[in-house]
């Protein structure tokens, strides 16, 4: 398989991972929202796939998942932070290739910064239009962002262990 190939299908399955990840698993909000996975594998598919095949993947699985959930108001505003998030992720962790865990733990913590500003924003402008309101938010977005950052190290150091990537060819 050309490596084109590998990664238009790596990033399908990544796309599907995130959006089964982020529906099967849903701990409840305070704000009617919920704590899931999926951001686990948003980063894997950044560190993995790099920045347009990991975009278009957390894009993707993410907004299908709000739109199969009952958020599709958050849709758009989810397609934008999630494939950012894959972005961030992607970035950092080239600019640490020498020392890929620190710099999985800096480009999860910075991939997961930017989803709890880009909720409130989201939110701000698109959605309720009140800072206040808003700012409600930001607590439990970053919630799922340690959950995402805890997550996803753990299952890419596993995977590493295992050798499993070199098996796939994606490292």
């Amino acid at each position: 398989m050309d490596k084109r190939l590998r990664k238009i299908v790596t990033s399908a399955v990544f796309a599907a991972l995130i959006c089964t990840s982020t529906l099967l698993i849903q701990i409840p909000t305070l704000t009617k929202g919920y704590v899931n996975l999926g951001d686990c594998f948003v980063l894997l598919a950044g560190w993995l796939c790099g920045a347009p095949w990991g975009f278009a993947a957390a894009g993707i699985g993410s907004a299908l998942a709000d739109m199969i959930a009952g958020y599709a108001i958050y849709a758009p505003g989810t397609f934008a932070v999630k494939g950012l998030m894959a972005v961030i992720a992607a970035a950092i962790i080239y600019a640490f290739r020498e020392r890929e865990f620190i710099g999985r733990i800096v480009s999860a913590i910075a991939a997961e910064l930017f989803m709890a500003t880009g909720y409130f924003f989201y939110e701000w402008l698109f959605i309720t239009g009140t800072f206040e309101t808003s700012v409600i938010g930001i607590p439990e977005n970053l919630i799922q962002g340690l959950v995402g950052v805890l997550a996803s190290v753990a299952v890419m150091t596993a995977l590493e262990r295992t050798k499993a990537l070199k098996v796939l060819k994606l490292k």
